[in-house]
């Protein structure tokens, strides 16, 4: 959450009737100087593949099917799992992003992580192996807020992250980026921005 600990600020909850929740309330939108931002981590998966099925996505369009929360390497799930008997199959990680620092070295871009991520470290490792075995493997980044110029990764905050991305990226692990469109009763998906991974 680094960037949103601004005390005072305007949140969003949804409330939930789920007895077997701990909790009832959801933390989903917080208003910043540059407009509301989405929390919830578990909306872009679902964005991302409304997105696929609908053919907006044109690199990851014309698989026959999508499968969401496949169990694959050694201990890992795979956000989405598209198949093909034509193609190679692709394997699709989705990455929550609303980190945007003002002041830190990346100014207007929007970045991941915001802490260090070993799970996604290692997701990255995962995916490599994928790709070595012939298969195509995809990191989608979705950034939930609408005041971003480009997609950068934090690599001072987690730079063993930006290292498995950058080994991910040399055997041909893919990367795309994507903003969203946020109001109070949706969220969906809108361009893509630039990827500034060097």
């Amino acid at each position: 959450m680094t960037g949103l600990q601004e005390p005072g600020s305007l949140v969003w909850l949804s409330r939930s009737d789920n007895l077997k929740r701990k909790l009832s309330h959801t933390f989903e939108l917080i208003e910043t100087s540059g407009g509301l931002v989405g929390i919830n981590t578990n909306h872009p998966n679902a964005i991302v593949a409304e997105a696929i099925a609908a053919g907006a996505i044109t690199a990851l369009a014309g698989y026959a099917t999508l499968r969401r929360e496949v169990k694959y390497g050694e201990c890992s799930r795979i956000d989405i799992l598209l198949e093909d008997p034509d193609r190679d199959r692709c394997w699709v990680e989705v990455k929550n992003v609303h980190l945007k620092r003002d002041d830190g070295p990346n100014p207007n871009a929007a970045e991941f992580p915001d802490s260090v991520t070993l799970r996604g470290a290692r997701h990255l490792q995962e995916m490599s192996k994928q790709v070595e075995a012939g298969d195509r493997a995809v990191m989608v980044y979705l950034v939930q807020r609408m005041d971003c110029d480009r997609f950068c990764v934090a690599g001072d905050i987690d730079p063993e992250y930006q290292a498995a991305l950058t080994s991910g990226l040399k055997v041909g692990v893919e990367a795309l980026c994507f903003d969203t469109a946020i109001t109070t009763e949706t969220i969906t998906m809108r361009d893509a921005l630039p990827l500034d991974l060097a």
